[in-house]
């Protein structure tokens, strides 16, 4: 750490304090840069980039990892009135994030609010308690309503704008359900495991694990409470899609497996996606690529049996484009980028996903590109990847951009490769 201190760079004495041998295994990126509420893309470029000089941010960053003042190179903030500020808290990041939220939740709302914004969820509890006394029907179709507007909200607002409306249905369904009669609280809380469970994917958009994991924990606890044996294999699928995000291959497959072997019928389309996510499981651990391709191909089956029937609910959105860029990270794991390039192309040039989908599976796409030798058009489409991701504030994106620049470390001299570093940049 004193090495580290003496070159006046606080990115290295990050990473020296991430790695030093007290933690007894290196701190993740990701954790330690919801920490100093940063994104892991930010941190990496704190980290690998030049030495950062403003010096707020030297002096919040400082205060949080605990550094004696008397080892740093400026100078940090007197006392005022004889009495040290506060410092900010580590607990600010991710992990009280969760426990906030697991107060907030276990209160039925009135603990104080998780989110940086607490007026604004604050006025969505009330404005939706105040508008289900004019809504004609039963109170868990009310909060169903709601849900579904914020589900079609998130793909071109991203999750930030999507969440304070989810928590605030989260909240008024613990309101209601605690005094409702045995039947309204079984549907209120299916309404509740359905809202947990999309919440626990805004937070993972946000980069945030442990609340998303708390959140899906919540979801799974709800589906139980409400009887729903469907709901509960469609957590675990959720789980095993977040263990990509982290590339945990076993669990990846493991979770899959489980959904898939469950004692529940899950409706056709989510069967299909379950399949398909087993896909990737085998792609990851290095099964065959027969044996890869012929669960795509169950996967295909089960979608187009389910489009012929129609209908809607657990994994409606589920479709053909889904399957085929889904279908391409299965490519992408199993070593055939080229494949995988090629299917990343045809949907996102059908323009069907949402925004922030486009930007993600375009970041994928890039970082196929790299992976099969073409630096050029890689770092074009990932800086386009960049601007969605800003746009829809996807961190999940930025997380898959950095993945590309680290696959681009060959051709780093190119001017293509530079122009997206330079993008990056904050």
């Amino acid at each position: 750490m004193r090495d580290a201190l003496a070159t006046w760079h606080m990115g290295r004495v990050i990473f020296a304090y991430r790695t030093h041998p007290y933690h007894g295994r290196p701190l993740p990126q990701e954790l330690v840069a919801n920490w100093l509420e940063l994104t892991q893309a930010q941190l990496s470029r704190i980290e690998k980039g030049p030495a950062p000089e403003q010096l707020s941010k030297l002096v919040r960053w400082a205060q949080i990892l605990g550094i004696p003042a008397e080892l740093l190179w400026f100078k940090m903030p007197s006392p005022v009135g004889g009495v040290t500020a506060a410092e900010p808290s580590i607990s600010r990041g991710a992990s009280e994030n969760a426990l906030l939220l697991a107060r907030w939740l276990a209160s039925d709302g009135a603990d104080a609010p998780p989110v940086g914004n607490a007026d604004e969820l604050q006025r969505v509890g009330a404005a939706l308690d105040n508008a289900h006394r004019y809504f004609d029907g039963p109170v868990a179709d009310f909060f169903r309503q709601q849900l579904v507007r914020c589900k079609a909200d998130d793909g071109t607002l991203g999750p930030a704008a999507a969440l304070p409306l989810v928590l605030g249905v989260l909240g008024a369904i613990r309101r209601h359900s605690r005094d409702a009669k045995p039947e309204v609280r079984r549907q209120l809380l299916e309404v509740g495991a359905d809202g947990a469970e999309f919440a626990g994917w805004l937070y993972r958009d946000l980069h945030d694990p442990l609340t998303a994991t708390f959140l899906y924990d919540r979801a799974m606890e709800w589906a139980q409470a409400a009887g729903s044996l469907p709901l509960q294999g469609y957590v675990l699928l959720k789980k095993s899609q977040m263990a990509y995000d982290t590339q945990d291959a076993g669990t990846v497959l493991s979770l899959a497996q489980a959904a898939s072997t469950g004692p529940w019928q899950l409706p056709p389309r989510a069967q299909a996606e379950v399949v398909q996510q087993e896909a990737l499981g085998l792609a990851m651990t290095g099964e065959p690529l027969t044996a890869v391709e012929q669960h795509l191909g169950h996967a295909q089956q089960l979608l187009s049996a389910a489009e012929d029937a129609g209908g809607d609910g657990l994994g409606a959105y589920f479709n053909q484009g889904t399957l085929l860029v889904r279908s391409a990270c299965c490519y992408t794991e199993a070593g055939k980028p080229h494949r995988a390039v090629q299917l990343f192309g045809d949907v996102l040039a059908g323009g069907t996903l949402s925004k922030r989908d486009s930007g993600l599976f375009g970041a994928r796409q890039a970082k196929a590109l790299a992976l099969g030798g073409e630096p050029d058009e890689a770092a074009t489409v990932a800086a386009t990847a960049v601007t969605v991701a800003r746009e829809t504030r996807s961190e999940r994106t930025m997380n898959v951009v950095v993945e590309v620049v680290r696959a681009l470390d060959p051709w780093r001299n190119r001017p293509s490769v530079r122009m997206l570093n330079d993008v990056l940049m904050p």
